[in-house]
């Protein structure tokens, strides 16, 4: 509310003196007009420019610039400067009077803008009478800079106020405004003031050569404007009619270009998918028109956001480029906000929840990434709505984690367990129950090396969900028959503490820790702490050694298995870097296989298998 008391306020504090200087300009130029004597000729001449001028501003140029997509200059620019520079300020700013005040009038436009359009105008020939005034001369050189700087200074000037104006009523920035609109009508304006010092050479030798001009420019504005009618067709086809955001087809294009950029820039973008909170009953209750304004309001704040679109009905995709997943929260919370404060007069209040998925975290590819916000978008409607979530497994996976930390007994606890690590396997590069012979292979070695029964039970849990946080890992890294590019690995890496986050939110914190370092190498290389020797918990450990060995002894996509003796082979040589060498010696005598073998041939001095 005190946005718009206060904006026009501002605004008039810019109009009002724009508008009384104008007047007092204009009421000097006609008099300096009409006191200087000119001959009939000369009156004719500034009547041929005046009528080309109001021609010219009845069809203005299309262009399309950075702060509003698009816009018009007027070729009225072109004749203005000739006048200035051949008849004086006073007849340039009469001519610019008459072409654009009886055009504007005629298009019944308000009057206020009328008056600083043309007040503006006024000061802008005044501004450039003034600085070509001291050149003298009929030489090339000084026609050449009377031409130049005139319309430099009408270009300038007129920017100058018209973004301070559209700074104060939409509350943009006037710094950045400036230098945009400049940026934008650049080239616009250094043709017209070419075609501008044409026009006065050929004015000067004979007013009837002038009109040589008249047919290059009118060809240069018609197929200006439709060039601006194909692009406008275009832009319709990527465009909802309803909000004006960019549509289903022009989401799907942008995000799939974003994703490029941000794999080769290796920087985050975050898809936050938004939809408003029981849209249905607003329809129902008020009618469709009301549900087509409330969809035009939230558009309206979608766009301060970022790169909005809307999918249908009333769901809507923002690409919030370079955002992690701090900056993309905040970015979120924010937006809610907003919307939250709209005032639709009878339906009232509104409000919106928002899913998130971050790249490369998160999701990897635009399928993917679609998939993981529609998700945390469901999550966020489930959850009570007017909220923003950020991806998180699936409901039915977290209803199964749910009876793992509360079921009655300990059958029941197990039974959810292998179902969500059959979940985990079914989308994983292993054949066969990994997560379960893991499990079981963690609760042989953790009862060789003494540890008491439920410690035993604990591990053989933990070890059955080490890879719960690889059900948030998109499907093509997992099977990826390939070598994984860096973004990808880095994805991967982050599956123990997706999985901790996992488990703990449950209270089931023991097995959460053995989770989230699994992964940590006796030597302090490994992930996600860095965590070194008997800082790494035991059951960790354990999980480690028998992780590595069940996937060495299992087919990969990517390479055959081994036979036992070679991965136990590899284990042992790598005991005491990357495994607890107690922990390698116990699984051997566990298992009473002799590794006394070679390594498989193409063995590395790091085990293959060790980003599992």
């Amino acid at each position: 509310m005190s946005t718009q008391a206060v904006t026009p306020r501002r605004l008039t504090l810019l109009i009002v003196p724009v508008c009384v200087a104008g007047l007092g300009i204009l009421v000097a130029a006609a008099y300096v007009f009409v006191t200087a004597g000119h001959s009939g000729r000369t009156l004719i001449s500034v009547a041929a420019l005046t009528a080309a001028a109001t021609l010219a501003e009845r069809f203005p140029v299309p262009i399309d610039v950075e702060t509003g997509g698009g816009g018009v200059v007027s070729l009225t620019f072109v004749f203005a400067v000739a006048a200035i520079v051949l008849y004086g300020w006073a007849a340039g700013a009469l001519l610019l009077l008459i072409a654009t005040g009886a055009v504007h009038a005629v298009q019944h436009r308000p009057l206020q803008r009328i008056a600083f359009n043309v007040a503006v105008l006024a000061i802008v020939a005044l501004v450039a009478g003034l600085l070509i005034a001291p050149i003298h001369g009929d030489g090339v050189g000084a026609l050449v800079s009377r031409v130049l700087i005139a319309a430099t200074a009408d270009s300038v000037v007129n920017i100058l106020f018209i973004s301070a104006a559209i700074a104060l009523s939409s509350g943009q920035s006037y710094r950045k405004l400036v230098p945009a609109n400049l940026r934008a009508t650049v080239t616009p304006f250094a043709f017209m003031a070419s075609a501008a010092l044409m026009l006065v050479v050929l004015w000067q030798r004979s007013p009837v050569l002038a009109l040589a001009l008249i047919g290059p420019l009118l060809a240069i504005s018609f197929y200006q404007r439709s060039t601006h009618r194909a692009l406008r067709a275009m832009r319709l086809a990527l465009t909802d009619p309803l909000t004006g955001l960019g549509n289903h087809r022009h989401f799907h294009e942008r995000l799939q270009r974003e994703l490029l950029r941000a794999e080769e820039e290796r920087t985050p973008l975050t898809l936050c998918f938004v939809d408003v909170d029981d849209f249905k009953q607003i329809n129902d209750r008020f009618g469709h028109p009301s549900g087509d304004r409330v969809l035009s309001q939230v558009a309206g704040r979608l766009r301060q956001g970022g790169e909005a679109f809307r999918l249908g009905g009333d769901e809507f995709a923002l690409l919030l480029a370079d955002h992690d997943e701090s900056n993309a929260l905040a970015a979120a919370d924010s937006i809610l906000e907003r919307i939250a404060t709209l005032d639709l007069d009878h339906i009232g209040g509104v409000t919106v929840s928002a899913g998130l998925a971050t790249f490369p975290v998160q999701g990897h590819g635009r399928d993917e990434l679609i998939r993981l916000a529609d998700s945390a978008l469901y999550w966020a409607k489930e959850h009570g709505k007017n909220r923003v979530r950020f991806y998180r497994p699936d409901v039915v996976e977290l209803a199964e984690l749910k009876r793992l930390a509360a079921g009655p007994d300990k059958a029941a606890r197990y039974r959810a367990a292998a179902s969500l690590a059959k979940a985990v396997d079914a989308r994983d590069a292993y054949t066969g129950s990994h997560s379960e012979r893991v499990g079981d292979l963690a609760a042989r070695v953790a009862r060789r090396v003494g540890l008491d029964p439920e410690r035993v039970e604990l591990t053989r849990l933990a070890g059955s969900l080490h890879d719960l946080g690889k059900l948030a890992i998109p499907e093509e890294i997992l099977r990826k028959p390939g070598t994984l590019t860096d973004s990808e690995r880095l994805v991967l890496e982050r599956h123990p503490q997706i999985g901790f986050r996992m488990l703990d939110s449950l209270g089931v914190d023991p097995v959460a820790g053995l989770v989230l370092h699994h992964h940590e190498r006796w030597d302090g290389t490994g992930y996600p702490d860095g965590l070194a020797g008997e800082q790494i918990p035991l059951g960790a450990r354990i999980i480690f050694v028998t992780d590595a060995y069940d996937a060495m002894t299992s087919d990969r996509i990517y390479r055959p298995r081994r036979t036992e003796k070679a991965a136990l082979a590899e284990l042992e040589r790598c005991a005491g870097t990357q495994f607890d060498p107690t922990i390698v010696a116990a699984f051997t005598e566990e298992l009473g296989v002799s590794s006394s073998v070679e390594p498989a041939r193409g063995a590395t001095r790091e085990p293959a298998v060790l980003a599992s």
